[in-house]
């Protein structure tokens, strides 16, 4: 099971990183609103030119070649807003998440690490450790990971659906089926086809 876009969807977007308080406004952010990623891209880049540091056109030049699907390129551009701010939970999670799409599970599980260790850090950061966690087979610490999202998210369909995947695969069905049933109720997309599937 892949990290869909709408995983991050929800919580990316165009953002205000905390660590960035430059005002600088562009057409970048609107058109990236518009999923006119490309026309996006030029944007940023004219911005970069005259500031290379600038943490938000970097991370959100990177969320846009992600949504194009250049994740390596994504990936230079999340690296480089690392640089300027290694503590920035937004971009360690990006990163988690693009090393996640191109299955480099280490490297995903290495940033997600990171980011859970910032104080504040949000559900979403839990849940990027899970999915890590889950996908180089370490199940049991996955699914605490799920859980420790869930227990502060009591809405976070994905953690629900995963969990409820994991604990089916690791023959927890009763329980696992609850947990399916919880993400349905969230509106997680893929959920009605698992609970057809698993859940009879």
């Amino acid at each position: 099971m892949k990290v869909k876009h709408w995983v991050f969807a929800s919580l990316i977007g165009i953002m205000s990183l905390s660590a960035c308080s430059e005002n600088i406004s562009n057409k970048g952010d609107n058109l990236f609103s518009e999923e006119k990623y490309e026309e996006a891209v030029k944007e940023y880049d004219n911005v970069l030119k005259n500031n290379p540091k600038y943490l938000k056109g970097l991370y959100n030049r990177g969320r846009s070649y992600e949504e194009l699907g250049d994740f390596k390129k994504a990936e230079k551009d999340f690296l480089a807003a690392y640089a300027i701010d290694g503590k920035n939970t937004q971009v360690m999670m990006s990163l988690s998440n693009i090393y996640q799409k191109q299955k480099n599970h280490t490297s995903a599980l290495l940033f997600a690490d990171y980011a859970v260790q910032v104080p504040g850090a949000p559900a979403m950061a839990f849940f990027l450790k899970g999915r890590a966690l889950h996908q180089i087979g370490n199940t049991g610490e996955a699914m605490i990971e799920y859980s420790t999202a869930i227990k502060m998210d009591k809405n976070f369909g994905q953690a629900y659906y995963y969990r409820g995947m994991l604990k089916i695969a690791t023959d927890k069905k009763k329980s696992g089926c609850e947990d399916i049933r919880a993400a349905i109720k969230l509106g997680h997309e893929e959920a009605q086809v698992a609970m057809d599937k698993y859940c009879k």
